[in-house]
């Protein structure tokens, strides 16, 4: 971590998307609607080698982070999404001592790994170290928190690239792919053959992994068919979500594997301890995320 500086591209591209003292998403994936958010100041607009970069304090969601003109963080709501792509996993596990983190970059996942003892070591495989940069200037007080941590092993690289050459050996008892939207450079993340890979490093026995699974408002076509393409690479594939204001239609959904046909994916194998700060997560939760509208059930399975 002490070799990553920040040192980006000046761009000109997102300030497009400031207009009257707002900022609107672009639409790419969600047609027809736009979330804006009133902006109080902007403090930085660049470019990395693989995307753009804004970052902004916002009147009513604290300071938020866009990269490619979605927003992926705002102060204000970012516990709900780090809490639950992190926990559920690791709370069903039975036995999470080695960890995978993909993407996650403004390190709210990892501050949320952390928190559970039990873990052992933590590999971290983030594309751009630019959005690690950004974090530990921007976001250093509420998501960049736990860079610092023993049990962390950082690597800078192309997931896909990593999980082929080295995954197979690392039988990892959690993977959590923090993957941004399939557009650019997180295409791959949503490809059978990246899942191939997640499957192979995972522990067979208890392991679970859990990924960025898009909107059920919005994309069931991209959710069917991501989970028809992986239905015979894992014993267990179920669909969870959590709500969140600042995220399109307000909900991000989540897929979460086990090869393990035992692993009760949808109830917590342990109580959550006392001191771990938890703001969204909860036993109670854990199952409800779980609990899916009819049509979505029809849908999802």
């Amino acid at each position: 971590m002490s070799g990553i500086t920040l040192n980006l591209t000046p761009s000109d591209s997102q300030h497009t998307l400031i207009e009257k003292g707002w900022f609107g998403e672009k639409e790419a994936m969600w047609p027809g609607q736009k979330f804006c958010i009133e902006v109080k100041e902007v403090l930085l607009n660049g470019r990395s080698q693989f995307q753009d970069i804004l970052v902004f304090d916002s009147v009513s969601y604290g300071r938020v982070l866009v990269l490619d003109g979605v927003i992926q963080v705002t102060e204000r709501d970012e516990f709900s999404y780090q809490e639950m792509i992190t926990h559920l996993p690791l709370f069903a596990c039975p036995n999470p001592r080695k960890v995978l983190i993909i993407g996650g970059g403004d390190g709210g996942v990892l501050r949320e790994v952390v928190k559970h003892p039990g873990v052992q070591e933590i590999h971290m495989c983030e594309i751009d170290d630019q959005v690690i940069a950004v974090g530990k200037e921007y976001f250093r007080s509420t998501m960049s928190t736990a860079y610092d941590d023993p049990r962390l092993k950082l690597i800078i690289g192309d997931a896909a690239k990593y999980l082929l050459e080295e995954g197979v050996a690392q039988n990892y008892d959690v993977i959590i792919c923090d993957s941004s939207d399939p557009v650019g450079p997180a295409d791959v993340l949503f490809q059978p053959a990246f899942f191939q890979s997640m499957q192979a490093a995972l522990n067979p026995v208890g392991g679970v992994v859990i990924t960025q699974g898009e909107c059920q408002w919005l994309h069931l076509d991209l959710i069917r068919k991501v989970m028809g393409e992986i239905k015979d690479m894992f014993a267990q594939i179920k669909y969870a979500y959590t709500t969140i204001p600042t995220y399109p239609s307000g909900q991000i959904g989540f897929l979460v594997l086990s090869r393990d046909g035992s692993v009760v994916l949808n109830q917590p194998s342990r109580a959550v301890a006392e001191g771990m700060n938890l703001r969204y997560y909860s036993e109670e939760i854990h199952g409800a995320a779980f609990v899916l509208p009819s049509k979505f059930v029809c849908s999802c399975g």
